[in-house]
């Protein structure tokens, strides 16, 4: 183990180096070398050609539920002519260990982290789909959920059963007062769903610290004995053959009396040792870290060039950021943030415009201060532009968590019916219709070209619209977010082939970006990025560079044709002349202007 001096020093600063805790790591050692023996050759001989895989160009992306889009592990291994069609190369199964039955967060509320969903299937025919999308060359990740458990559990079923060993390893107390500390600190997650940080089990007389609802009891990190067992959770995930392990709302980790049990440092000492093991025992499986806070917390997930923790970050700053610059025409935000953070060299970002989750508008307040704007009045414009209640909205968002206190809220919808084809379609308006396909691709062409991998929500390459079936079934109807989770509709893809339909358009444009972003070097994850000021706020442009070889991105966030500056270009550029590569379309940088019709993008390379 090569790595087990600077862990032991991490494990001794988080749980000091009292005999207790001796014996832990001397336990923790145990799972790693039985992990390792486990570690069968076909995997080991990844893990010494595929260390940085994630970084490369011909990664692309797409999240999806097995269920609701082919309806087994079996069905979902005969899918692959669907993805390689595309030219999708990484696939992220969303939640598919056995959760508890009933209602279960989608999945997120985890029983058994050694056994998958039996409506999915078998652990054996998980651990062959696995074997069988890896030998086609695509990437598999699932989800491992490392803030909570299921009550339904062993370790909470155990503490339920009066067994004080594992009721240690929650967060319980015996009376209301410390709970009652906790509250007045602790902001609730669910407000609607889930009031409050805490759950009364009368069974023990305890109340127990359950952050997202009464059957997802958090984790107590602070024993010593919980970081092994969930060391021991991830490497046997590993050992199924995963690419990718999606380590959810990490964030919620550490708790401490008078914070915000958020984002507190000893989150990165354990994020650090899931590291330092993962790459002892398996280094070609990447640890993608969810953190949907503030932008400059995400980014600390990361680590950094001495310390890492997760290699791969969800950047949920850029999603916001995409949403507000069509809302506004205002790309200047995003320009800032683009260049806002320096990534450590082995950390690169997962870039999505949806995903199963809602949109929580959290973004760079400072910046939109100094664009000119109110902060609390702008987010109130973003939920109710997206929420469908502003006048003049294109979009036909959902209202989510909707707080009448202080009016904040988040949203739920598809790409399509955030971005405006839902609504063309109800009013009949093709112009309307042709913007609203324009927005789609755009966006698909922003996240193509962004450093990092380019994630597509399953449904989106074939433009799905919001669903309400959801509303008729009770285990789905009080949770608004199956309002973008619908069933996958394999009658209506079959239209991506017909011309001029809206499954057409946007797929085959989504095709031909992932044809190009594979060609180009210049959009390797580790290449050089930096955002352009244009002297145009509705343009974003950005330059991606290899070697001596450079990409010009630009997006028009507007319905009107735009000009840019081409001076502001010709400053970073290393050739005067470039082409786009979808329209192969002439561009110079000693032109006067270079002009955008609404919603254009381009790629431009140099000649």
């Amino acid at each position: 183990m090569k790595n087990i001096e600077k862990l032991k020093k991490t494990y001794f600063k988080i749980y000091g180096n009292h005999l207790e805790v001796q014996q832990a790591f001397e336990n923790l050692q145990d799972i790693i070398t039985e992990a390792d023996k486990q570690r069968d050759n076909r995997l080991k001989e990844m893990d010494k050609k595929e260390s940085n895989w994630y970084f490369s160009n011909k990664m692309v992306g797409m999240t999806l539920y097995t269920d609701l889009f082919a309806g087994s592990f079996s069905k979902l291994s005969k899918k692959i002519d669907y993805f390689k069609e595309l030219g999708i190369t990484y696939l992220h199964l969303m939640p598919l260990l056995k959760p508890r039955e009933g209602e279960n967060d989608g999945g997120y509320a985890v029983e058994d982290y050694r056994n998958v969903d039996p409506l999915l299937g078998t652990l054996e025919e998980f651990e062959k789909l696995l074997k069988i999308y890896n030998k086609s060359g695509i990437k598999i990740c699932i989800d491992y959920v490392v803030n909570h458990v299921a009550k339904e559990h062993t370790w909470a079923q155990k503490a339920l059963n009066n067994e004080k060993q594992y009721q240690d390893m929650f967060i319980m107390f015996d009376d209301e007062t410390i709970p009652n500390l906790y509250n007045q600190t602790v902001p609730e997650v669910l407000p609607d769903k889930c009031p409050g940080n805490f759950t009364y089990y009368p069974e023990i007389d305890k109340y127990v610290f359950t952050s997202f609802s009464h059957f997802q009891w958090d984790l107590n990190f602070q024993n010593p004995n919980v970081f092994n067992g969930m060391v021991d959770n991830l490497l046997y995930l590993a050992n199924l053959g995963v690419n990718m392990i999606r380590l959810d709302a990490i964030p919620f980790m550490w708790k401490e009396i008078n914070t915000t049990c958020r984002n507190l440092e000893p989150i990165h000492d354990l994020m650090h040792m899931f590291y330092l093991i993962k790459e002892d025992v398996c280094p070609s499986c990447a640890l993608l870290g969810e953190a949907i806070v503030e932008p400059e917390q995400i980014v600390s997930y990361f680590g950094d060039n001495h310390q890492t923790e997760c290699e791969v970050m969800y950047n949920a700053n850029l999603m916001v950021d995409i949403y507000n610059s069509f809302a506004t025409r205002d790309a200047r935000l995003m320009t800032i943030d683009a260049n806002r953070f320096q990534l450590p060299k082995k950390g690169t970002w997962m870039n999505y415009v949806r995903c199963h989750d809602d949109i929580g508008w959290g973004f760079n307040e400072q910046a939109v201060a100094e664009l000119g704007f109110d902060p609390h009045a702008h987010k109130q414009f973003l939920i109710q532009f997206y929420g469908n209640n502003f006048h003049d909205t294109f979009s036909k968002g959902e209202y989510y968590q909707y707080n009448p206190k202080n009016q904040d809220a988040r949203t739920n919808g598809t790409l399509a019916s955030l971005l405006g084809l839902e609504k063309a379609i109800d009013e009949k308006r093709e112009y309307k219709r042709y913007e609203s396909i324009r927005r789609i691709n755009l966006a698909h062409a922003l996240i193509m070209s962004y450093k990092g991998i380019p994630l597509i929500y399953s449904g989106d390459e074939i433009a799905t619209l919001n669903d309400q079936s959801y509303k008729e079934d009770p285990n789905k109807q009080k949770e608004g977010r199956w309002v973008h989770r619908p069933f996958f509709d394999w009658k209506r893809a079959k239209n991506k082939e017909i011309c001029d339909t809206n499954e057409y358009d946007v797929y085959q444009a989504l095709k031909e970006m992932i044809k190009q972003r594979k060609k180009l070097p210049q959009l390797h994850g580790q290449t050089e990025q930096y955002a352009i000021d244009t002297q145009n706020k509705h343009v974003f442009c950005f330059i991606r560079k290899h070697q001596s070889k450079t990409l010009i991105a630009m997006f028009n966030f507007s319905e009107m044709s735009q000009n840019v500056n081409v001076y502001a270009l010709r400053q970073f550029a290393t050739s005067s002349k470039y082409k786009d590569v979808f329209s192969n379309r002439s561009i110079n940088l000693y032109d006067e202007k270079i002009e955008l019709s609404p919603y254009e993008y381009l790629w431009c390379i140099q000649v």
